[in-house]
């Protein structure tokens, strides 16, 4: 088989990959470990900034987002027993972000490709990618018994953090910077209306909790945990019950509980590897970067990536120009830098850490009262929130 770009991963990222160089005019094959229904049983993020909602509408696929997607100009933050909003929109001069399932974003991307006739092989077992380093890049598998190979221009890595891509790499030629804390995030689905119109994100005694949503009828909470914790530990009835004592008084008489759909436990990484690009091959998403969950990065951090790789795709066949692949894994990695450290520190302030002094909760808490009565430190908050431009700044991290 021969394509110009062989995506390996079909999750988000290579989906909106493959979807924008199909607009484009420039084929694409998608290759993916497992089957289409374990990739859409997937929990994962829910807050779309403006980069992704642009794209999505860009690829061709926004309709669905925008009728049930829920716009949100604001957030709660509780610390200290009270409430106070983020007002996104006024203090970002009118940008604000979506609620609109990572699920559901991956669905309609999904069903497009399936539409428009486009190549995707699911479980294809034992992936593997071969002389990136050269102008001949290709990519084999085995798919019902038999061996296949893809040649091809580039190699898209969307694989995620366990995927091959990035382990294909020597590691003389990557550097990987990591950081794992020392709790998780038991996330809880139900079927019940969210708690507050708006996202609340808590700093209590107990811990961290977020009060999300997915639609007026869905809602998604999370608790922070130890990493010792099984979820299997957790009934439905625990969860309810230590979500009320994390909240305020407002937030216990409204909260309405219901049967889980789903329960799981996350852990926190901060997590970078540089370069983003090797020869023909490019990482983007999960396989190249991983953000704590603290303010809804990750997601849209390879929307991004996807950009900048489609971006420079379109302009090496288009312009035959080599600019854009040449600066893919620089631009990518000033703004994957700014990201992660907003998330670093959004998790620090808002966790309760194991062997913490009592004055950290004071500490906290006095940095929060600041921000919260700042015009600039709430300033700081939203524009990292709805996500900074595009071309913000100019340096490489």
């Amino acid at each position: 088989m021969r394509t110009q770009v062989a995506i390996v991963g079909a999750g988000p990222s290579g989906l909106l990959l493959g979807q924008l160089l199909h607009k484009a005019g420039i084929d694409a094959v998608i290759v993916e470990r497992v089957s289409g229904e374990y990739v859409l049983g997937r929990i994962r993020a829910g807050i779309l900034e403006q980069v992704s909602i642009d794209l999505m509408d860009e690829a061709g696929v926004g309709a669905r987002m925008h009728k049930e997607g829920l716009v949100h100009g604001g957030f709660e933050m509780l610390f200290a027993g009270e409430r106070h909003r983020v007002d996104l929109d006024k203090l970002t001069g009118g940008k604000h972000v979506m609620v609109y399932g990572q699920t559901e974003l991956t669905r309609d991307l999904m069903e497009a490709r399936a539409a428009a006739g486009l190549p995707t092989v699911y479980e294809a077992k034992n992936v593997r990618v071969h002389d990136y380093d050269g102008t001949q890049p290709y990519v084999t598998y085995e798919k019902d018994g038999k061996s296949e190979r893809i040649d091809c221009d580039f190699i898209a890595g969307c694989d995620g953090f366990h995927g091959v891509c990035r382990a294909s790499v020597p590691r003389s030629a990557i550097k990987e910077y990591e950081k794992v804390y020392p709790f998780g995030w038991l996330g809880m689905l139900s079927d019940t209306p969210p708690v507050n119109h708006e996202l609340i994100y808590v700093n209590s005694p107990r811990g961290f909790a977020l009060c999300s949503q997915r639609s007026a009828t869905r809602s998604r909470y999370y608790l922070q945990v130890p990493l010792t914790d099984k979820v299997e530990e957790w009934t439905d009835d625990a969860f309810w019950q230590e979500l009320k004592h994390r909240l305020d008084d407002k937030g216990r008489r409204d909260l309405v509980t219901g049967p889980s759909l789903e329960k799981s436990i996350a852990p926190l990484r901060s997590f970078v590897t540089e370069p983003l690009r090797f020869g023909r091959m490019f990482l983007a998403g999960d396989a190249g970067h991983i953000v704590p969950p603290t303010g809804a990065k990750g997601l849209n951090l390879a929307a991004t990536d996807v950009k900048f790789l489609h971006d420079a795709i379109v302009e090496f066949y288009k312009e035959n120009s080599e600019a854009g692949i040449d600066d893919y894994s620089r631009k990518c990695l000033a703004r994957i830098w700014r990201a992660e450290r907003f998330s670093w520190w959004f998790t620090q302030l808002m966790h309760r850490f194991p062997h913490d002094e009592a004055i950290t909760s004071k500490f906290q808490n006095a940095e929060l009262d600041y921000l919260m009565n700042s015009e600039s430190g709430m300033k700081t908050i939203a524009e990292n929130y709805v996500g900074l431009p595009l071309d913000f700044g100019t340096a490489s991290g």
